[in-house]
C-alpha cells in the first residue's frame, strides 16, 4: 500500500510547486518581461533572475533586486530606478499595466528611442517621471493628463519634436517640468502661464519660435525658469516682471529685441539675470538696483548703449556683471568699486571713457577683469588686483600693491604708452603669476630682483626705457619659457644664469647695451627656437654651438666687435682689424668695403626701380621666428620674380627657405597705400593669435603695395587628402576636437574676434604628431578689411564658421562621403541621420552602445551648428563644451 501511495505523494507535491510557481508575483514577471524586450549590452540587470524557490510568503521577489523599491512588506513595487545603466532598445509598455502603485520611474541617463509607451500615462500614481538623457524621438504622446499626480517631469536632452504637449498645463500639482535640449517647434502654449504649483521650467535648446506668451507672467509660484537659446520673435514680455517668486532667468540666446523691460526691477527676489546673446537695444534700467538680491547679471553680447546706471552701487550682493560687446559708452560710476561681492567685471569691447573708479578691486573680491578694447584713461587703480588691461590710455604707473594679488596668474598691460613708472619691488613673488606683459609702457627703472618665480613662463618688456643689469636670480625662474627685454636701456653681461634656464625657447635682448660676451651655457640648451642679441655692444666669439649658428646672421647684427659664424670669422677680423694691421691697410679696405656696399645698394635700389618703386621693405616678426631684416626673407625666395608669380589676393602659396633652414609657406598679398595701416593691424592681430590648433602665422614682409606672410610650413597634409582614410572613433574625436578648440580660440580668446573665413577640409593642416591646425585663418576677411568692408559683418562670418564646423564633422563621420551636407542632414528625421552615422563608423551591433552615445553626441552638435538661422546655432565657446565630455572609448 505504502508503495503506491509514494507516487501520488510526489504528483500532489508537484502540482502544489506548480502551482506556487504560477502565482509567482506579477511585478517580478513584469520586469522579466521588460527586461528580455530591453538592450542591456552591459549586464547591469543581471541580478533581475527568476526565482529558484516558490513565494509562499507573498513577498515580491523582484525587491531584491537593483534599481527596485518595494514598500516596507515587500509586497508592492512602488519606484522603478534604472538611471546610467547604459540601457538601449525601444521601451516596452504593455508591463506598466501591473505596476499600479508605481510612485517613481526613473530610466534616465540611458539610450532608450523611439517613442514614449502611452501605457506610462496610465500610472495615476506616479508623482515623479524621469526620461532625461535619452533618445525618444516623435512628438510627446497625448494622454498625459492621466498623470494626475505628478509632481516632477524631466524629459531634458531628449529628441522630441512637434509642439509642445499643451496637457501638460491640466496636472494641478506638477511643480518641475523639463522639456529643455530636444527639437520642440512652435510657439509657448500660452496655457503654461496657467500652472498653479509649478517651481521649474526649462525649455531651453529647442526650436521654440513666435513670441513669449505674456501669460508667464501669471507663474506666481515660479523660481525658477530657463527658456533660452531658442528662435523668438519679439521683446521681452514686461508681464514677467509679475513672477514675484523668480529668482533665476534665463533667456540667452534668443533672438530677443527691443529693449529690457524696467519691470523686470519687480522681481526683487531675483538673483541670476542671463538675457546675453541677443538683439536687445535701448539702456539697462536704472530701476534694477531694486533687486536688491540680484548676484548674477550678462547681458553681453546684445546692441545695448548708454552708462551703467549709477543706482548700481546699490547692488550689494552683485557678484558678476558683464556686459561685453555691446555699444555701452560713458564712464564706470565708482560705486560699482564699492561692491563688496564683485568678483567678476567684463565690460570690454565697449566705447567707455575717462578713468577706471580708483578703488576698484579695493573693496570687493575681485578676481576677473576686463575692460580692454575701450578708451580709458589715467592711471590704473592702485588696488586692482587682476586683468587685462591691454590697449588703452593708462597712466601713473602700475599699481603698487600688486605683490597682494596671491592668486594673479596673467597680468597684461601691454600697449598703454603713457602708463610710465616703475615695475613694483615684489612682482617677481607672487606664488602663481605665470605671465607678466608690459610692453610699450615707457616703464623705467631696473629690473627688480627675481626672488621666487617658480611660476613664470613668460615676461615681456619690450619697447620700454628699463636701465641696470638683468639680475643673476632670474636663475629662480626655472619654468621660464619666454623673455624679452628688447628696446630698452639695459647694460652690463648677460648673465650665465639666464642662459642656463632649462625651459627657456626665446631669447630677445635685442637694442639694448649689453657688453661681454654670448654665455656658452645658451648654446647647451635643448628648446631654444630664438635668441637675439643684435645691436648691442657685445664682443668675442659666437658660440659654436649649431643651435646658436643657425640663428642667422639677424640675431647678431649691430655688434662691432662680434665674431664667428654666421657672421664674419674671427680670424680675418683679428688680421685686418688686430694691433698687428697697419692703419693704411685699414683704410684701403674699408674704402673697397664702402664701394661694395655703394655697388650693392644701387643694384637693390634699381631691382625696386624695376618693381615700380613700391617703397621700401619692412619686416615684421612674431615669436618663434628670428629677427630677420626685410633683405634676408627677399634673397630666401629662389628668384628675383619668383613671389612676383602669384596671383594677387589668392590663397596660392610657395615655399621657401629663410637663411637659417626655416622653411615657410609664403603667402603674397596687395592693398592700395591708404589702407597699409590697418591691413597690418589686422596682419599683427592674425600673428599674435597663437594657439596649439593654429597654424603660425610667423611674420610679414611688406612696403607700400604688398605683403609677403610667412607661414609654418607643415608638410603633413591637409584633411582633404585624409578624410577618406578610414579612421578610429578615437582619431575622429581628436581631429574634431582640435578644430573646435582651434575655432573657439580666434572666436572667444581673440580680442577683437578673428573668424576664419575659409573654414574647409583643405584649410585643416596636420603636425607631426597628427594634430590638426587650422590654416588660412582670418585671410579671407584680411581681403575684405583691405577693400573697406566695415567690421559689422564679422558676426555673420562667425556664424559662417560655426555652420562650416558642423559640416566639417559630418565630413569626417562620414569618412568623406557627405560634403556640404548641411542641408542634406537637416532635412531627414534625426533617427535616419544617426542610423547612417552608427553604420559608416561601425557601430550597429547591440554591444556598440556606448560609441553610439558619442556618435549621437557629436551628431547633435552638427546639427546645431548647421541649423539654417545663423542666431540659433551654438557659439564656438558652447559647442566645444557639449563635445567636451567624449571619451572616444571606439575601436582601436
Amino acid at each position: 500500500m505504502e508503495i503506491f501511495q509514494w507516487p501520488h505523494l510526489n504528483l500532489l507535491f508537484s502540482s502544489m510547486l506548480i502551482v506556487v510557481v504560477l502565482a509567482a508575483d506579477p511585478y517580478s514577471d513584469a520586469l522579466l518581461s521588460f527586461k528580455s524586450e530591453i538592450i542591456d549590452p552591459f549586464h547591469n540587470l543581471d541580478d533581475w533572475l527568476e526565482p529558484n524557490s516558490g513565494n509562499p510568503s507573498g513577498k515580491v521577489h523582484a525587491c531584491s533586486w537593483s534599481g527596485v523599491k518595494c514598500d516596507n512588506n515587500s509586497t508592492i513595487v512602488i519606484g522603478l530606478n534604472l538611471s546610467t545603466k547604459k540601457l538601449a532598445g525601444k521601451l516596452p509598455g504593455k508591463q506598466f499595466s501591473v505596476f499600479t502603485e508605481l510612485v517613481e520611474l526613473n530610466i534616465s541617463q540611458n539610450s532608450f528611442s523611439g517613442e514614449i509607451p502611452v501605457e506610462i500615462f496610465n500610472l495615476t500614481n506616479l508623482r515623479s517621471l524621469d526620461i532625461s538623457r535619452n533618445n525618444f524621438s516623435g512628438h510627446f504622446q497625448g494622454g498625459v493628463t492621466g498623470l494626475q499626480n505628478l509632481v516632477v517631469l524631466d524629459a531634458f536632452s531628449n529628441s522630441f519634436s512637434g509642439p509642445l504637449p499643451v496637457e501638460l498645463s491640466k496636472l494641478e500639482f506638477l511643480k518641475v517640468l523639463n522639456l529643455a535640449g530636444s527639437y520642440f517647434s512652435g510657439p509657448i502654449p500660452s496655457a503654461y502661464g496657467f500652472f498653479k504649483r509649478l517651481e521649474f521650467l526649462h525649455l531651453a535648446g529647442n526650436f521654440i519660435t513666435g513670441n513669449i506668451p505674456p501669460e508667464l507672467g501669471n507663474l506666481q509660484t515660479v523660481t525658477h525658469m530657463e527658456i533660452g537659446y531658442n528662435s523668438y520673435e519679439g521683446n521681452i514680455p514686461w508681464q514677467l516682471g509679475n513672477m514675484s517668486e523668480l529668482q533665476y532667468l534665463d533667456i540667452a540666446g534668443s533672438n530677443l529685441s527691443g529693449s529690457i523691460p524696467k519691470q523686470l526691477s519687480n522681481l526683487t527676489k531675483l538673483q541670476s539675470l542671463f538675457l546675453f546673446r541677443n538683439q536687445l537695444t535701448g539702456l539697462i534700467p536704472w530701476e534694477f538696483s531694486r533687486i536688491l538680491a540680484l548676484t548674477n547679471l550678462d547681458l553681453s553680447d546684445n546692441f545695448i548703449s548708454g552708462p551703467i546706471p549709477e543706482s548700481f552701487a546699490e547692488l550689494k550682493n552683485l557678484r558678476l556683471l558683464s556686459l561685453m560687446y555691446n555699444e555701452m559708452n560713458g564712464t564706470v560710476p565708482d560705486g560699482i568699486a564699492e561692491l563688496p561681492s564683485l568678483d567678476t567685471l567684463f565690460i570690454w569691447n565697449n566705447f567707455f571713457t575717462g578713468s577706471l573708479p580708483r578703488n576698484l578691486g579695493k573693496n570687493s573680491k575681485l578676481r576677473w577683469l576686463d575692460v580692454s578694447i575701450n578708451s580709458f584713461i589715467g592711471s590704473i587703480p592702485p588696488h586692482i588686483c587682476a586683468g587685462d588691461l591691454s590697449r588703452n590710455k593708462f597712466t601713473g604707473g602700475m599699481p603698487s600693491d600688486i605683490s597682494q594679488a596671491s592668486k594673479l596668474q596673467y597680468f597684461n598691460v601691454s600697449n598703454n604708452p603713457e602708463l610710465g613708472g616703475l615695475i613694483p619691488e615684489e612682482t617677481w613673488s607672487l606664488p602663481l603669476l605665470q605671465n607678466f606683459s608690459a610692453s610699450s609702457c615707457n616703464i623705467s627703472g631696473n629690473l627688480p630682483p627675481f626672488k621666487s618665480c617658480r611660476s613664470m613662463l613668460a615676461v615681456e618688456l619690450q619697447k620700454n626705457n628699463m636701465s641696470g643689469v638683468v639680475p643673476k636670480s632670474v636663475s629662480h625662474c626655472r619654468a621660464l619659457e619666454i623673455i624679452n627685454l628688447a628696446s630698452n636701456q639695459l647694460n652690463g653681461h648677460i648673465p650665465d644664469e639666464l642662459a642656463s634656464l632649462p625651459a627657456l625657447s626665446v631669447v630677445d635682448l635685442s637694442h639694448n647695451d649689453f657688453s661681454g660676451s654670448i654665455p656658452a651655457e645658451f648654446g647647451k640648451s635643448t628648446n631654444l627656437l630664438l635668441l637675439n642679441v643684435s645691436y648691442n655692444d657685445i664682443s668675442g666669439a659666437i658660440p659654436s654651438e649649431k643651435v646658436l649658428q643657425s640663428m642667422g646672421r639677424s640675431a647678431y647684427v649691430g655688434n662691432r666687435e662680434l665674431c664667428g659664424a654666421p657672421l664674419r670669422s674671427c680670424s680675418a677680423s683679428m688680421s685686418i682689424f688686430g694691433s698687428k694691421g697697419t692703419g693704411k691697410l685699414r683704410l684701403v679696405l674699408l674704402l673697397s668695403a664702402g664701394v661694395t656696399i655703394l655697388i650693392a645698394a644701387l643694384l637693390f635700389w634699381l631691382v625696386y626701380l624695376r618693381k615700380g618703386n613700391k617703397g621700401q621693405w619692412k619686416m615684421e616678426s612674431f615669436i618663434g621666428l628670428p629677427q630677420f631684416t626685410a633683405n634676408d626673407v627677399l634673397r630666401s625666395f629662389s628668384s628675383a620674380d619668383s613671389m612676383e608669380e602669384l596671383p594677387p589676393l589668392s590663397a596660392a602659396v610657395c615655399k621657401a627657405v629663410l637663411p637659417t633652414g626655416i622653411t615657410v609657406l609664403v603667402k603674397k598679398i596687395e592693398w592700395e597705400p591708404k589702407r597699409m595701416k590697418v591691413a597690418i593691424e589686422f596682419i599683427t592681430q592674425m600673428g599674435n593669435a597663437r594657439h596649439r590648433n593654429l597654424i603660425r602665422l610667423l611674420g610679414f614682409c611688406y612696403n607700400n603695395h604688398m605683403a609677403y606672410m610667412l607661414y609654418d610650413y607643415l608638410p603633413n597634409g591637409n584633411l582633404a587628402d585624409k578624410v577618406t582614410m578610414p579612421r578610429d572613433w578615437s582619431t575622429k574625436c581628436r581631429i574634431i576636437t582640435g578644430i573646435a578648440r582651434g575655432l573657439c580660440f580666434l572666436h572667444h580668446d581673440c580680442n577683437p574676434a578673428i573668424s576664419h573665413g575659409d573654414l574647409n577640409s583643405s584649410t585643416i593642416v596636420f603636425d607631426d604628431n597628427f594634430e590638426p591646425r587650422l590654416a588660412d585663418f582670418g585671410f579671407k576677411y584680411l581681403i575684405e578689411f583691405i577693400k573697406g568692408r566695415s567690421s559689422e559683418a564679422i558676426k555673420d562670418e562667425l556664424y559662417m564658421d560655426i555652420y562650416r564646423f558642423g559640416e566639417i564633422i559630418l565630413e569626417i563621420l562620414t569618412n568623406g562621403r557627405l560634403t556640404n551636407g548641411g542641408e542634406i542632414v537637416q532635412s531627414k528625421p534625426q533617427d535616419v541621420v544617426l542610423r547612417e552615422m552608427y553604420s559608416e563608423n561601425e557601430a550597429t551591433d547591440d554591444s556598440a552602445n556606448s560609441l553610439q552615445d558619442e556618435i549621437k553626441q557629436v551628431v547633435d552638435v552638427a546639427l546645431l551648428c548647421t541649423r539654417s538661422r545663423p542666431a540659433d546655432r551654438p557659439s564656438m565657446k558652447d559647442a566645444l563644451k557639449l563635445l567636451s565630455g567624449l571619451k572616444g572609448q571606439g575601436k582601436q
